[in-house]
């Protein structure tokens, strides 16, 4: 059987000028951020505006950084993700209640450092549906959209199986290493596609998203 192509993620989208590029370039999930302190921040407006804009072409995640369940109410009110994606510091079990509260399936971003916190992975099994591989963020930085990338070789010595969503400082230029390395069933880039932080370049986004289907090319030159 050939292989299954890898699900690209394009997140932190802000305009539908560059939701467009994503959904043009064949991006299978969108992502929105609802993070007042991130620079790719949209309101629950504009949010829900480019939600509509993207309803049947693709399937739209709205991150959230440790959301109450006021936040979580109104983003499904105004939103209607198909996926959650948390950002912060929950639990397993608030992962678990997030999901059955929203009936939506959960994205949980995981920041790595090292061996050991490729541990945790084993902890959500059963409370999210994926769990998406970040670089852990250094004291104070923003909890993702950093740009920084963590080594990939500890996935392989984690022997995680093949699910994951993998993230951090990928760009089109180290995407398909990144995949042909760690075997990724799917990518997300936010940074790595923007000319300054925020600000998404739709060439970029184009490049990308070539770049990641590349990866699971047999092939394609590694």
């Amino acid at each position: 059987m050939p292989p299954v192509p890898v699900r690209v993620k394009i997140c932190g989208l802000s305009t539908p000028e560059t939701l467009d590029a994503a959904l043009a370039a064949g991006a299978d999930l969108i992502g929105l951020v609802h993070f007042a302190r991130s620079p790719r921040h949209v309101d629950l407006a504009t949010g829900a505006a480019l939600s509509r804009r993207a309803q049947g072409r693709a399937e739209r995640v709205v991150l959230l950084v440790d959301p109450d369940d006021a936040l979580l109410d109104a983003v499904m009110a105004g939103l209607d993700p198909d996926w959650i994606q948390l950002h912060g510091g929950e639990s397993p079990e608030r992962a678990a209640a997030v999901r059955a509260r929203t009936g939506r399936r959960v994205l949980k971003a995981l920041g790595v450092a090292t061996l050991a916190d490729l541990a945790r992975v084993a902890d959500y099994a059963g409370a999210a549906d994926r769990i998406l591989l970040d670089a852990k963020p250094a004291p104070g930085a923003l909890p993702g959209g950093n740009g920084q990338a963590f080594d990939w070789r500890l996935i392989r010595e984690a022997r995680l199986a093949p699910t994951f969503m993998l993230s951090g400082g990928l760009t089109p230029a180290t995407v398909a290493e990144a995949v042909a390395l760690t075997g990724a069933a799917a990518v997300d880039v936010s940074s790595g596609v923007e000319r300054s932080p925020g600000r998404k370049d739709p060439d970029l986004i184009r490049a990308f998203v070539a770049a990641a289907r590349q990866g699971t090319d047999p092939g394609a030159d590694h």
